[in-house]
């Protein structure tokens, strides 16, 4: 999940730690973790569930903004060299390594106090392999090295659904690994398309990004597929009876809107419309999991 703006101004010591934790894609990553809590409990939450929900919501907000930090704090020299990131605090040498590192420890470990206590012990070492996943598996090994990194450790990004079931149940339900799998396949056409536009960027970082290394055309191609498996993959909470007919119809509008988006990509490339993908994708994975949510609470309301 990326971030797609950058602040003009200068800012305070506070808003430089903060724009470290990445928001907006943390935001996102959030969203999706509280909706595998939500979905995992049948009715409505009790007291009990309730603290759950909130020590796992902020634990793994923490951790989520740590691995982020961690991230900025591994690629300094890397953002330093591409316009989407040189504003970052690291990048510009605002924040040095050491306060950058202590930063991201602190709220590892006052995330994973908090998951330990608030919720279970599980999710807290479920969300501290997804924080090594991203922060050293994907930002330090995969990333300079293939051409797949997205896909490969896009399995890390696609762990929030599963950390949130856990945060409730206190184990990993088959559910929640269906919607670790939609966003595992919505991953790659995401960022695929925000690299098609950013792709003189990643060559001039030297990342081996896939439009950098197999070209503008084949990336297209890729994306095109994906959006096609993907969509067969956001059928199946209705197909495995998790959800009823609200999602079925969010999901089929929603992925043909995604499939078509891909088509036109593919078909007649344009950096506008690059962009305009990319954007949609964001509004596709939130708008399918808040279907998710008012089927899950409206439709026995309706019943």
């Amino acid at each position: 999940m990326a971030a797609t703006t950058a602040p003009a101004a200068s800012l305070s010591r506070w808003q430089q730690f903060y724009q470290l934790t990445k928001p907006r894609v943390v935001q996102l990553i959030v969203f999706c973790a509280v909706i595998g809590m939500a979905l995992a409990i049948p009715g409505w939450p009790s007291p009990a569930q309730w603290g759950a929900i909130a020590a796992g919501t902020l634990g793994i907000w923490l951790v989520a903004g740590a691995a982020a930090a961690f991230n900025c704090l591994i690629e300094q020299h890397i953002d330093a060299k591409m316009k989407r990131t040189a504003w970052r605090p690291t990048a510009k040498g605002e924040l040095s390594r050491p306060q950058t590192l202590l930063f991201s420890a602190v709220l590892c470990g006052l995330g994973m106090a908090l998951l330990a206590y608030g919720a279970n012990v599980v999710t807290m070492w479920l969300t501290f392999a997804t924080f090594v996943g991203y922060a050293i598996i994907y930002t330090v090994i995969l990333k300079p090295m293939t051409p797949q990194n997205i896909v490969i450790g896009g399995a890390s990004g696609a762990m929030p659904p599963v950390l949130g079931w856990a945060a409730v149940t206190g184990d990993v339900g088959p559910e929640s690994l269906v919607l670790c799998l939609i966003i595992f396949l919505w991953t790659p056409p995401h960022f695929w398309a925000l690299a098609l536009y950013r792709a003189e960027d990643y060559a001039r970082a030297g990342l081996p990004m896939l439009p950098v290394t197999h070209g503008n055309e084949f990336t297209r191609l890729q994306i095109v597929l994906y959006t096609w498996i993907l969509f067969a993959a956001t059928l199946l909470p209705f197909l495995i009876g998790m959800s009823g007919w609200l999602y079925l119809a969010s999901a089929l509008i929603l992925g043909f809107l995604f499939c078509l988006h891909g088509w036109q990509l593919w078909r007649e490339y344009s950096e506008a419309l690059a962009r305009k993908t990319f954007r949609f994708s964001i509004l596709h994975l939130s708008l399918l999991f808040a279907a998710l949510l008012l089927d899950h609470y409206l439709l026995p309301l309706m019943a």
